[in-house]
């Protein structure tokens, strides 16, 4: 009897202890938040007097109406013709040798948009001249087309620099971005290493397909369980039966800042703001992706906020590297392509960086057709000795209907 006594004693003690460590890990959490917003708002945006734009708080391009007119882009003495249509909010976060990457990723995205876009700029502080410059010598005629902010890479106080390197330089900064984008509704994230082959305004009208739980759209990390990383390696939680892949990732943030979310941390439910650290500290050494696995163990446990949407709006190398395995791209082309693993910049898979060098070198006001689609498809059919040059076409398929669309 004595030792069950002694046993339960143990236990007790432990779950106490247990207890002590979460609340303090949150208290810190708030703490922390409360410093970084008085940071934030005594810090000016460096490129524009635009903090975000006040949008409806329903989800749908029905709720996603600006409600301000006119819009400073990003220089002084620069006004733009006020617009009163949807604008498409797009964020992109970009560290190191990003710059050109980031610049062809915005290009593909105005290039085939019908609708206006709004870029936030979310980079480290030598490369705001640069996006400036580059944005800014783009021609006018193209520049009437979208506004732009850029924003410095921010963290909280606390643990920073283990934030920033948690993967790739600066890539957790996305899951900041409902906290300091605070005005915000809606937006749509995307890694630098993205390429639209369809307008932005297309997967941004996915909004209106979200139900009332839903608060965030992923595409599936794979299509192929037999291939997939995080069901045959993963130490930690993740979402549905092969995980979630976060380089195009829809939000509606205000339902996101809004939502208390179940978790292993404690039986008490938290807000966003306050389990990102709890969560970095329980797992940090059995995270291999870094925050893209941060999301997978969140959505795990609240399965019912997200929204998953077909591999064709986030197609990677693993899509094709083994075979064709993304079947929604087979049947209606690629809607967007994602050249993770610096496939753009090497020889691994010539078909995606044909794509990227096409995109970049294509100069605007030049016909899109014979510019721009004819010499890809020329460089494609050389890719053929791959599998996913065999698989070119599902590149092109989508990208030459909005290009006549455009027409």
């Amino acid at each position: 009897m004595r030792c069950y006594l002694n046993a339960f004693i143990l236990c007790m003690v432990f779950t106490f202890f247990s207890v002590l460590y979460v609340f303090n890990q949150l208290a810190s959490t708030l703490e922390d938040r409360d410093a970084w917003d008085l940071k934030e708002q005594g810090t000016p945006d460096r490129s524009s007097h635009d903090t975000g734009h006040r949008l409806r708080k329903r989800p749908g391009l029905a709720g996603l109406r600006d409600r301000e007119r006119g819009f400073d882009r990003g220089r002084s003495g620069s006004e733009v013709k006020e617009r009163s249509d949807e604008r498409s909010h797009l964020a992109v976060v970009a560290c190191g040798p990003r710059l050109e990457e980031t610049l062809t990723m915005l290009k593909s995205a105005v290039l085939l948009s019908k609708k206006p876009l709004h870029f936030y700029i979310f980079a480290e502080d030598d490369l705001h001249d640069s996006f400036r410059n580059a944005l800014d010598s783009w021609p006018r005629i193209v520049q009437t087309k979208f506004n732009f902010t850029i924003y410095p890479i921010t963290f909280p106080k606390e643990n920073a620099k283990e934030w920033k390197k948690l993967f790739k330089p600066c890539a957790s900064q996305r899951l900041f971005l409902p906290l300091i984008l605070k005005e915000v509704d809606s937006l749509l994230y995307v890694d630098t290493d993205i390429l639209f082959l369809q307008p932005v305004e297309d997967i941004w009208a996915l909004l209106s397909q979200f139900n009332s739980s839903h608060l965030a759209a992923m595409a599936p990390e794979h299509e192929e369980p037999r291939i997939g990383w995080y069901n045959r390696f993963a130490r930690h939680p993740y979402y549905g039966k092969t995980g979630i892949n976060s380089g195009v990732m829809l939000m509606n943030m205000t339902r996101l800042r809004d939502k208390y979310f179940k978790n292993d941390l404690t039986t008490v439910a938290l807000k966003w703001e306050e389990i990102l650290m709890p969560l970095l500290q329980k797992y940090k050494l059995n995270i291999t992706w870094g925050d893209q696995d941060l999301l997978n163990i969140i959505f795990h446990h609240n399965p019912e906020s997200m929204y998953v949407f077909p591999c064709q709006w986030n197609y990677r190398p693993d899509h094709c590297i083994y075979g064709s395995n993304c079947q929604q791209a087979e049947q209606e082309g690629v809607f967007i392509l994602h050249g993770n693993r610096g496939v753009y910049h090497d020889d691994k898979q010539p078909a995606f960086r044909a794509v990227y060098e096409a995109i970049q070198k294509y100069k605007f006001g030049d016909n899109m057709e014979t510019s721009l689609l004819r010499p890809l498809e020329e460089s494609l059919q050389i890719t053929t000795n791959t599998y996913c040059g065999r698989a070119s076409h599902l590149f092109t398929k989508k990208l030459k209907q909005s290009i006549i669309s455009l027409q």
